[in-house]
């Protein structure tokens, strides 16, 4: 069952309380101060151009390209769902942004130049369910940064899956569009499945009804700098997602940056 197909149209929707201007201004606030890309819509030089460069990796329903964006970054969204898609670009159409979207899976990434940054938000990489595979996602990214670059992610932890979601049911009922999520987590081989069924209204009391099935893999910091290390990145700074304090063994969501290494300008 394909993930973020039906359940596309109604995303943002449901997912209205999360908090993209706050995530919006962290990424510019990292950016500045580790980074070497800076707002200015790729003017320039081709090696400016690369620089300034922005990937939204897992870019969803573009709502974080779109911030970004309105900051004045050169902004390409990559993400594997059409559907997604579809949705970020409708929403570029109506802000007459000029976001360019390319329709890859992340473990297969492939760019015709290099970005200054990289940045993966709202545990996307948690879609990565083995740790062969998240390698493969770090060297390609590793490969596509601007020297000096940097990839800015967030990601759940383990202990979220295991301690705060584990084995639960989630439900929520608005008045045009409601959700079931039930949730189970496989400690043994790290892996949460979420099977979601959502209500949508379509005219008056009729409902149309549908459901995906979702896999995300829990990941420690540890895992996730060995990972960044063996891909060639240096780890920058690392900090408690939810807190911006130090990664505790109870963090439930951790950002990481980390720095290419290896490539030198021409």
């Amino acid at each position: 069952m394909e993930m973020y197909g039906d359940f596309a149209f109604v995303y943002d929707e449901l997912m209205d309380n999360i908090p993209y201007e706050a995530w919006s201004r962290r990424l510019d606030a990292l950016i500045r101060k580790f980074g070497v890309s800076v707002p200015g819509r790729g003017i320039g030089s081709k090696l400016d151009s690369e620089k300034n460069l922005v990937i939204d990796l897992g870019c969803g329903t573009g709502t974080l390209a779109e911030l970004m964006y309105g900051m004045g970054y050169d902004v390409m969204g990559v993400d594997i769902s059409e559907d997604m898609l579809n949705v970020a670009v409708q929403k570029k159409a109506r802000t007459n942004s000029d976001i360019m979207y390319l329709r890859q899976d992340m473990r297969e990434l492939e760019l015709y130049g290099t970005a200054g940054t990289v940045y993966s938000a709202c545990d996307a990489l948690n879609y990565v369910l083995s740790e062969e595979e998240l390698l493969e996602v770090f060297r390609r990214v590793n490969r596509f940064l601007f020297p000096g670059g940097i990839f800015i992610f967030d990601f759940n932890t383990e202990y979220k899956y295991r301690e705060l979601i584990g084995d639960s049911i989630i439900a929520e009922n608005r008045e045009d569009c409601s959700f079931i999520w039930e949730n189970h987590y496989d400690a043994g081989k790290m892996l949460n499945e979420y099977d979601l069924t959502v209500f949508v209204r379509l005219k008056g009391e009729t409902f149309r009804r549908f459901t995906e099935v979702h896999l995300q893999r829990g990941y420690t910091p540890e895992q996730m700098e060995a990972l960044l290390i063996k891909a060639g990145m240096t780890v920058v700074t690392a900090a408690d997602a939810d807190t911006g304090g130090t990664v505790t063994p109870e963090s439930a969501r951790v950002y990481m940056v980390a720095r290419e290494q290896g490539k030198n300008l021409p």
